[in-house]
């Protein structure tokens, strides 16, 4: 593994256990009153965008991109000599890339992932781990990460495999079998820093930087698959107080907590999916967060995107400066998503009584995205990191645009998914549908064969529906038509169901268990007081679009509306099934996905113990299954048949004031064309670079 020039690490062992750090060094005396600035740079949830490139679209995005974070890492490096670079997590999984490498094409131990090879060439000095790491199975993080776990059954081949040349760390993460961490649950970064003494001179000081890591609990629900019986999760706050005071008595001048998860402000439970804002009480220095897919604080560039207003809803009470970046005293950042954002922590520190004190008001903290300089200019991309994975860019796009052999005539797309268009979702409920009822009527099981007479329905989120932007939509087969229509390739059911990691399940649940479903997927939207005459917008929030189920029963059998004037909890009427009212004692069965089968999402009582059957097909790779079906039987999917059938709609009501609906620019055509009547017209951009579009509830 290859050393920088003037850095060391010590890293504490995981499974093979604890190895001894050095004691604290700080060289020659160091004068009282010495200061020293230093930055902490972060990336998180990069999720394989290593180009500004969409494989979904097969066209380049600015907006986006590992290249570009490249831009604003060497611009930070610039103007902080004295800098770490850390990554949280979630980076090997996302695009149509990481899963060409680890599903399609795994790369062999030989090779790095192309994520990797680009982390290496910028010289990223320390990582931590995200939920999606654990996608592929534990073999393969395993190879990958060239790390053994010490869990029996799982080793990576022999010898050393390519991977992060950076320790990587998490320290709530344990072997069942070993009770140890599978990762070093802690590293110690030793730097040689440029420091200013009292009398203005300058020197060099050793300064030791703690980093630990800590990823959400759930990823033993999320990823059952993989990780039942062989991991265990802790809490992050009992993690973090047992390895920080063994990093400040191995010479940690400043401990760094990695934590892939958001801020959530409830009371501490060790089973809670963000827990960052309790790390933060546990004597850290500084906090990196993500898996929101957020940015905090608010951004700093001219015209920035407002915050986030699960964000801004937090209570002043709560501890938490959205506007400076600091929660609980704990300067805090976190750099959105897909490389568009890097953290910037800047912090100072001065040497008093024998050791590093942080000077708080002399600590910034910025999320600088790519129009950074003056609002308006998109930082170019970094040359270098294109040409590190030329090669495996080119296999993905080749992989992307492989013919499924299916046509359609008609767009399908996510742009007025929360208005009720299901041109992008109905595939996707009707592949599940038909799978689930295929299953069972097959089925030599008794138990699962004697759920022959109860009605099966399906449900399924619009994933890409601008949770990472503007450009964040699902869009398969722009322009298509009757008399035009357009081959579907093998990226586009991956455009249709993001996740690849998913699995199909299904749950068998009565009609009050239906009612609570469809209540938690009605909370996405904002409460609308029809009197109010000043704008309100109709989906504040687009972090957790994912948790928007849309429900279809076959030949569009399901209905039920939603009322957007009331609150949370009492918006779903008129539901019904064959026209009839669902009662709550109604048997139904859900083809869904092991991620909301499981807890995902916390609908009530879907907790996993309603699962009845547990898919080994992944639901992407069943979509495209369905699709491959069609193409060989009629050849085409149509409008008709596959994109109209829209299951809910809005309660009728007249607003005094407009409510808009964010979405991509430019499709106001699109939206007439689909019939989509609740959108009557579209307005400005606004600070996130959405449009504004109105929206008509009466209609």
């Amino acid at each position: 593994m290859p050393m920088k020039p003037v850095s060391t690490w010590i890293v504490a062992l995981g499974a093979a256990g604890l190895a001894a750090c050095s004691p604290k060094d700080h060289g020659p005396v160091i004068p009282e009153g010495t200061t020293v600035t230093f930055a902490l740079l972060e990336t998180t949830d990069l999720h394989a965008n290593v180009l500004s490139y969409n494989y979904y679209a097969l066209t380049p995005d600015v907006t986006l991109g590992l290249e570009r974070t490249a831009t604003l890492i060497n611009a930070a490096r610039i103007e902080n000599p004295n800098n770490i670079l850390l990554d949280n997590g979630d980076n090997i999984q996302g695009t149509m890339l990481g899963d060409l490498q680890a599903v399609a094409t795994p790369v062999p131990c030989s090779a790095t992932l192309a994520i990797h090879k680009a982390m290496n060439a910028l010289k990223f000095d320390g990582g931590g781990m995200g939920n999606h790491e654990f996608n592929y199975g534990l073999p393969f993080l395993s190879q990958v990460t060239n790390t053994e776990f010490g869990i029996p059954g799982v080793s990576k081949p022999a010898g050393a495999c390519g991977a992060p040349a950076y320790p990587l760390v998490l320290s709530n993460v344990t072997g069942v079998a070993s009770a140890k961490p599978i990762f070093a649950p802690y590293a110690l970064l030793a730097r040689d820093f440029d420091a200013t003494a009292p009398d203005g001179g300058k020197l060099k000081v050793k300064f030791n930087i703690g980093i630990m890591s800590f990823v959400p609990p759930q990823i033993l629900e999320w990823d059952q698959k993989n990780l039942a019986g062989k991991l265990a999760v802790g809490g992050a706050q009992e993690a973090a107080r047992q390895y920080v005071p063994e990093l400040r008595n191995k010479g940690a001048d400043v401990v760094v907590a990695l934590s892939h998860g958001g801020l959530d402000m409830s009371p501490y439970s060790p089973k809670m999916e963000n827990q960052s804002y309790h790390l933060a009480k546990t004597g850290i220095d500084a906090l990196l967060i993500g898996h929101s897919h957020l940015i905090f604080p608010k951004a700093k560039e001219a015209g920035g995107p407002a915050l986030d207003p699960s964000l801004a809803a937090i209570p002043a009470a709560a501890s938490v400066d959205a506007v400076n970046g600091f929660v609980n005293g704990v300067p805090t950042v976190m750099a959105q998503s897909w490389g568009r954002r890097l953290g910037i922590i800047r912090m100072t520190m001065a040497y008093q009584g024998g050791k590093w004190v942080t000077q708080p008001a002399k600590t910034t903290v910025e999320a600088r995205g790519f129009k950074y300089t003056d609002g308006n200019t998109n930082v170019g991309a970094d040359a270098a990191i294109a040409a590190t994975v030329a090669n495996e860019h080119a296999a993905a796009m080749a992989y992307a645009a492989q013919p499924l052999g299916v046509s359609t005539d008609f767009e399908m797309s996510a742009y007025f998914a929360l208005v009720g268009d299901v041109s992008a979702i109905e595939l996707v409920n009707q592949a599940q549908l038909d799978y689930v009822k295929n299953m069972i009527a097959t089925s030599t099981d008794p138990v699962l064969a004697s759920y022959k007479a109860i009605p099966v329905i399906t449900c399924s989120a619009p994933f890409k529906a601008g949770r990472n932007g503007p450009t964040d939509f699902t869009d398969v087969a722009p322009g298509a038509s009757a008399a035009a229509p357009v081959g579907l390739q093998v990226r586009n059911p991956g455009d249709l169901y993001l996740y690849g990691n998913n699995n199909l399940q299904a749950v068998k649940i009565k009609g009050t268990d239906l009612k609570a479903w469809l209540e938690a997927s009605a909370k996405q939207f904002a409460q609308i007081n029809p009197a109010l005459a000043s704008e309100q917008d109709l989906v504040p929030s687009y972090g957790t679009i994912y948790n928007f189920d849309v429900f279809y029963g076959e030949n569009n059998a399901l209905k039920y509306q939603i009322d957007v004037t009331k609150p949370g909890g009492s918006r779903v009427v008129n539901l019904t099934y064959l026209g009839k009212a669902v009662l709550d004692t109604d048997d139904f069965i859900v083809a869904t996905n092991d991620y909301r089968a499981g807890g995902g999402g916390n609908v009530p009582g879907i907790d996993g113990s309603k699962t009845i059957i547990r898919s080994p097909d992944a639901n992407q790779a069943i979509v495209s299954s369905y699709l491959r079906q069609i193409g060989k039987t009629s050849g085409k999917v149509t409008l008709a048949t596959h994109g109209s059938a829209r299951s809910w709609s809005f309660v009728k009501v007249a607003t005094a004031g407009v409510v808009t609906l964010r979405s991509a620019p430019g499709h106001l055509a699109l939206a007439r064309a689909s019939g989509i009547t609740t959108i009557v017209a579209e307005g400005a951009l606004d600070s996130g670079g959405f449009a504004k579009y109105a929206v008509d509830l009466s209609k």
